[in-house]
């Protein structure tokens, strides 16, 4: 497998624009595994697979997962680093977490590893999180990009869970992953954000939310945030990276539910992809 975002060069050539891809992330078939999420991605059309590395075997199994891709014919596109709260005993401690993903996003041919910013009691890692990210970025060669999140509420109340912050807009960072559910709970307009990073934006999840305060992740057209204006805006600005829907589908019950969500984000995104770019009524 070659460059995570050369595969698709082979289509770019019979097409006057870029082809955005649009993976599909392991996590959206949750609690199915992982070899489930590229069997899916097959059956739907998808043009790749995210691995969310979690306690499952197969997700933090260089060789498994390069079977799969193959046996499905989905390249990986990129790698979510172990960096969540239920994943803090998965690959050490956390610049571990960080080097074991770039090195097996380059053992699979992929060019990005999503992460987390850091809890704040995270010490040292935190207060060098922006530093060490673009060290061993360079390192290994690939983009490792930080995810928006969102504040913590206790009782009303913000607390300061993330170092240096949980929106990543005036942070330093070279890549940045932008993820809509994230941004519907934080109560962010991602239009707005999406601008803002300019070409730090590297990747983005696609879902929604409705602003509950509740990391909702919804089909995207199922919440507030304008997911969209900002598929057309990129479209039409230049992006070079991937496209991942990540919904829950973890309440889908009757058969083949789960399929007709994902198969549905598939056709948002690809729909508002294709459609006139909304360049100039946002450079007015």
């Amino acid at each position: 497998m070659g460059d995570g975002v050369g595969q698709f060069s082979g289509q770019d050539q019979h097409s006057s624009e870029r082809k955005i891809p649009v993976a599909l992330s392991s996590a959206s078939v949750y609690p199915l595994s992982v070899h489930d999420a590229f069997a899916v991605a097959k059956d739907l059309g998808f043009d790749g697979v995210e691995v969310m590395v979690t306690n499952n075997a197969t997700s933090q199994d260089a060789a498994a997962l390069e079977q799969l891709s193959q046996r499905y014919e989905q390249p990986i596109v990129s790698i979510h680093a172990p960096t969540l709260l239920l994943t803090q005993q998965v690959w050490g401690p956390p610049w571990n977490k960080i080097e074991q993903s770039c090195r097996m996003a380059r053992q699979l041919g992929c060019n990005t590893v999503v992460a987390h910013p850091p809890f704040r009691w995270q010490s040292n890692y935190a207060e060098n999180f922006a530093a060490g990210v673009r060290e061993i970025a360079a390192l290994y060669q690939v983009h490792i990009a930080v995810e928006n999140m969102y504040p913590w509420r206790v009782r009303g109340r913000e607390a300061l869970a993330y170092l240096p912050h949980w929106d990543p807009v005036g942070q330093d960072y070279d890549d940045v992953t932008w993820d809509f559910s994230h941004a519907a709970t934080a109560g962010v307009n991602s239009l707005e954000a999406v601008r803002a990073l300019g070409s730090k934006l590297r990747h983005v999840h696609l879902t929604d939310g409705s602003g509950s305060g509740k990391d909702e992740h919804l089909i995207p057209g199922r919440g507030t945030q304008q997911c969209a204006e900002v598929l057309q805006y990129l479209a039409g600005n230049g992006f070079s990276g991937s496209i991942v829907a990540e919904i829950s589908t973890r309440r889908a019950k009757a058969a083949g539910e789960r399929e007709e969500w994902l198969a549905e984000t598939l056709q948002f995104a690809r729909q508002h992809l294709g459609a006139a770019p909304l360049v100039d009524a946002y450079e007015r």
